[in-house]
């Protein structure tokens, strides 16, 4: 493991301060990176659809999306642990926005591969804001820990409810130019990644991991545990880090599922794009507006409480949209719902895999989670044009809904044991 370089001194006194202004800046550069991905998402079905001819085949921009977050998650977890958080970070969105630039080329072309290409590097823009709530956790102990990771995944909510609004004006103001209007909104995406990288650049410092193995040498001397089959083998060493690995691999993809598909239902009932904006809006909203409520309640009563709570949301979610059809309020009520059941999910989840592993384990298993949790939403965004295409909304709500029933069973029979980590 590569030795912490020209760290400040750091004391017990002076870590409350620390700890304020690395979440001030992990909050910044996750309202920049959240309006970035969000200034896409809702176009990339259609786009898929516009650029290859197949409404079949709309679901595999943002499949690629999601792969691309999914393949750079052990790589930037690996250099995280040998040089710091925000060396990954900044990496992360610098590819972010190259991807950008290869969606509009793509589209300009036109070429489907180029542009699932584009989307997979665009997914690195996701990648740093997962790999930011493990940042925030850095340097704050257990009892806390669900309120740091929490507090990062809000900051999302600015950029990420303003993104599919301003997708419309952003589109606009290519009109006339060689950019295709549907393609504009990606190149605003790029600056915005490049400007957050920026951020994390010049601010991000002293490194808040590199600083909190300063802080605890004793750990810090334990080697470094990066490879993925290290991960591997200290997820199955703990019942605790199997549930919670589960919990965020299958809450993510129901949501990733549900969401992707919405808009392209929503344009079949006669829905136009300012609509569809608002709708993703909403439930971007719920994805992260509301993480401080959950984090809270995981803190105080446990992830396995609000893991049960996550699993109660998406069930829910799926039955109101499934059953919406042309009544769009409905939709919109079941993608909020959808995004409070992610958030549930994905917070306790990650605080209680982060409670659950040694400290020379975690750089690993948090790269675990973040690959398995992406690889199987991809799959499932994949499975759910097809779906759509074949069977309707319906039915893959009631697929997303069945997906999230192994959370429920785990987090039972967890809680029937008794002193139980993340009980409560």
């Amino acid at each position: 493991m590569t030795p912490p370089l020209s760290l400040p001194q750091v004391t017990a006194a002076g870590l409350p301060a620390l700890q304020r202004r690395t979440s001030a800046v992990l909050i910044v550069s996750q309202i920049l990176g959240g309006l970035g991905v969000a200034v896409g998402i809702a176009l990339a079905p259609m786009l898929a659809a516009e650029v290859s001819g197949s409404d079949a085949l709309s679901g595999l921009a943002p499949t690629a999306s999601v792969a691309g977050t999914a393949l750079l998650s052990l790589p930037l977890a690996a250099l995280m642990t040998s040089r710091g958080r925000r060396p990954g970070l900044v990496l992360a969105y610098l590819i972010g926005a190259l991807g950008g630039g290869l969606v509009v080329l793509a589209t300009m072309l036109p070429s489907f591969p180029l542009l699932l290409l584009g989307m997979a590097a665009f997914g690195a823009g996701s990648s740093a804001g997962l790999q930011a709530r493990f940042a925030a956790a850095d340097l704050v102990g257990p009892e806390r820990r669900g309120r740091a990771i929490s507090t990062v995944v809000w900051a999302t909510t600015i950029g990420s409810v303003l993104g599919p609004n301003i997708s419309a004006p952003a589109s606009r103001l290519f009109r006339g130019t060689p950019v295709p209007e549907a393609a504009g909104p990606y190149l605003c995406s790029a600056a915005v990644f490049l400007l957050a990288g920026l951020v994390v650049a010049l601010a991000l410092r002293p490194d808040p991991l590199l600083t909190a193995r300063a802080l605890a040498p004793e750990e810090a001397s334990a080697p470094g545990k990066r490879s993925l089959r290290a991960g591997v083998e200290a997820v199955r060493e703990s019942p605790m880090a199997r549930l919670a690995l589960v919990t965020v691999t299958l809450s993510h993809t129901a949501m990733v599922s549900i969401m992707v598909m919405t808009p392209v239902d929503l344009g079949r009932h006669g829905a136009d794009l300012q609509l569809i904006g608002l709708v993703i809006s909403g439930h971007i909203a719920g994805m992260y507006a509301f993480s401080p409520v959950m984090g809270k309640l995981a803190d105080q009563f446990g992830r396995l409480t609000v893991i049960g709570l996550a699993v109660g949301l998406l069930s829910c979610a799926a039955l109101l949209a499934g059953t919406a059809g042309p009544r769009h309020g409905q939709t919109a009520v079941g993608l909020f719902v959808l995004g409070l059941g992610w958030s549930a999910g994905m917070i306790a989840g990650s605080a209680l895999l982060t409670d659950a592993v040694p400290q020379a384990a975690r750089a690993a298993v948090q790269g675990l989670s973040d690959l398995t949790m992406n690889a199987a939403a991809g799959l499932g965004g994949a499975a759910a044009g097809v779906i759509v295409a074949q069977w309707g909304y319906g039915p893959l709500n009631a697929i997303g809904a069945a997906l999230v029933l192994p959370v429920a069973a785990l987090a039972l029979r967890r809680s029937l044991r008794p002193g139980a980590v993340g009980s409560g």
